[in-house]
């Protein structure tokens, strides 16, 4: 999404800052790897009482939390972060290095362990912990834990997915789909509405994990809820490794890590507005190198977040594929760290039938799993949105907003360049794919531009649905980030987004449904029937307590790639 800081200063007649929805992006940085063992005696100043709670009191050694990711049927990533003295505090580089001893139990009570050992830590890695547990059975919930320096963290709950070929005991795989959470623009209650569903068995995070900018740049629409820090843009490793450990103080994000594997990606706010391979939006000359900006970025986010760590490796990569047994296989693509710069957004064209979304070796990665897949469903995390969108004259104000949101110019009659739109040969090419597999079973999970649709992907969106359909896309709203309504500055709801929502689906009728103006989450279910997406909306980004309520649910029956409404899961 393109968001514009304030410093620019470029505002429209309806007093917009220019702004969209935006991505994140880099490859390299270092593993979270294992050093030779360094004893606790070695660690100076180290806390002594035990704290079970000590995950979460914001003080203890645990103080960030604890989560796992990329649960596989035998193993299942788990990650924490350790605090050995009031020094060590995240970017700093201070601190001596840690033993950290985990245990994985079949229960809470971590009666039944049934794998444990140590790994060590220190400042080239901001103490953070990430371990592939391995030897795990297949479908079944797990209990962990840390201990260092006397103190224990919180207990985290995971689990791995069914064995290959088999499919979940359940006979389905929930999972909560999220993207797009600001700091600044609100609390994080759409987390503590998933956690408090207890169905779920992933979290598909689908980037804008966190945001670059600097305090006040990219607020909501009653200012900034909560300032960031630090409170500049960040660009060096110190300060995107700050920014992440402030995202991971939020007591709603915490511990829906802690409850359930997360399966995420980055866009661009990862590490710059619209960035691509070589470049960003928002990276200006002063800021130094962009390269070393990426790097910086990467590093940081393999280093605090519950990815496998073989991305890290000489020649690994973010894109990588996961199964939950015979019923889905999910592809998790990264859409910033290969794509070409995308068209002029204000060409009154903007469609690059040249340019690359994925890089090449990404697409044929993602073209062989979608040809060799033989689950019932394949499903791709997508940070972008896929489907073409056609934009109608509306409302000035409207339609400045919904310009600088999908990053379309003002004359209506354009696709948005930072999204598949910009980059429309490849993604016929990717139609094509789908269309020669023969399977009509793919699903897109698709975040970036804070607002919720539920789309058919047509093969030629000028002849829909004569040329035939080849997916069906469901698009998360955002947990906090400004859409419609927070950028003309009226409540959910209005007139304008109401006439807008409507102007769009007789544009684009392939586009079943779509919300402009409220925040919150979706819970997409598989079964070998159906795929099915609840989407929800949060009362108030600015409550800490804020209620949620549904808005909508659709289905997409097994074989036919087409939308129809439901009622909502039980």
């Amino acid at each position: 999404m393109t968001v514009s800081s304030s410093r620019e200063s470029t505002r429209g007649a309806a007093g917009l800052d220019r702004r969209s929805v935006l991505r994140g992006g880099a490859l390299a940085g270092a593993a979270v790897g294992t050093s030779a063992l360094v004893g606790p005696s070695a660690i100076a100043g180290a806390a002594a009482d035990g704290d079970d709670a000590g995950g979460g009191d914001g003080g203890g050694v645990f103080r960030h939390g604890v989560a796992s990711g990329d649960p596989m049927a035998d193993r299942v990533m788990l990650w924490t972060r350790v605090t050995p003295s009031p020094d060590a505090a995240p970017g700093s580089g201070l601190g001596a290095p840690v033993v950290v001893s985990w245990e994985v139990s079949l229960d809470p009570g971590f009666t039944r362990i049934v794998r444990s050992g140590s790994i060590v830590t220190d400042a080239g890695r901001d103490h953070t912990v990430k371990l592939d547990c391995t030897g795990l059975a297949p479908d079944r919930w797990y209990h962990y834990r840390f201990r260092a320096l006397g103190q224990t963290s919180h207990s985290g709950r995971t689990r791995t997915a069914p064995a290959d070929g088999a499919l979940p005991a359940t006979g389905r795989w929930r999972i909560g789909v999220v993207s797009c959470s600001n700091w600044e623009a609100g609390f994080f209650s759409g987390y503590r509405h998933l956690e408090a569903r207890g169905d779920l068995d992933a979290i598909v995070e689908l980037g804008d994990y966190i945001y670059e900018y600097g305090r006040g740049e990219y607020a909501g629409k009653f200012g900034a809820v909560r300032p960031h820090d630090p409170p500049h843009d960040i660009v060096t490793l110190a300060d995107y490794r700050i920014r992440l450990a402030q995202y991971r103080t939020d007591p709603d994000l915490q511990s829906l890590h802690a409850h359930v594997p997360w399966i995420c990606t980055w866009d661009d706010h990862e590490l710059a507005n619209d960035s691509w391979s070589h470049g960003a939006e928002n990276h200006e000359p002063h800021q130094g190198s962009f390269p070393d900006r990426k790097a910086a970025s990467a590093q940081a986010y393999f280093e605090w977040m519950p990815v496998r760590p073989e991305s890290l490796r000489d020649g690994g990569h973010l894109y990588r594929r996961l199964r939950w047994g015979s019923l889905a296989e999910i592809s998790m693509l990264d859409l910033r760290s290969y794509r070409t710069e995308g068209p002029d957004r204000f060409d009154g064209h903007a469609i690059d039938v040249t340019g690359t979304m994925t890089g090449a070796e990404q697409f044929d990665w993602l073209a062989r799993g979608l040809r060799s897949s033989t689950a019932h469903w394949n499903v791709v995390g997508n940070s972008v949105m896929l489907t073409p969108v056609l934009l109608p004259p509306l409302d000035p104000r409207t339609t400045a907003a919904l310009t600088e949101l999908l990053g379309v110019p003002r004359e209506g009659i354009t696709y948005n360049p930072d999204q598949w739109d910009g980059y429309a040969g490849e993604r016929r090419r990717l139609m094509e794919v789908i269309r020669a597999a023969g399977t009509r079973n793919t699903v897109f999970l698709t975040g970036d531009i804070h607002t919720s649709w539920a789309n058919e992907v047509p093969f030629e969106a000028a002849d829909y649905p004569g040329a035939g359909v080849g997916a069906v896309e469901f698009v998360t709203p955002s947990i906090t980030s400004n859409n419609i309504d927070d950028m003309v500055g009226l409540p959910e709801g209005n007139a304008l987004s109401q006439t807008a929502q409507g102007a769009l689906g007789q544009v684009n009728r392939h586009v079943r449904w779509v919300d402009l103006d409220r925040h919150g989450f979706t819970v997409v279910e598989f079964t070998t029937e159906y795929a099915h997406a609840d989407y929800w909306a949060i009362v108030a980004r600015e409550d800490p307590n804020s209620g949620a309520y549904p808005m909508a649910s659709w289905r997409t029956r097994r074989g036919t790639d087409r939308l129809e409404p439901a009622g909502p899961l039980p």
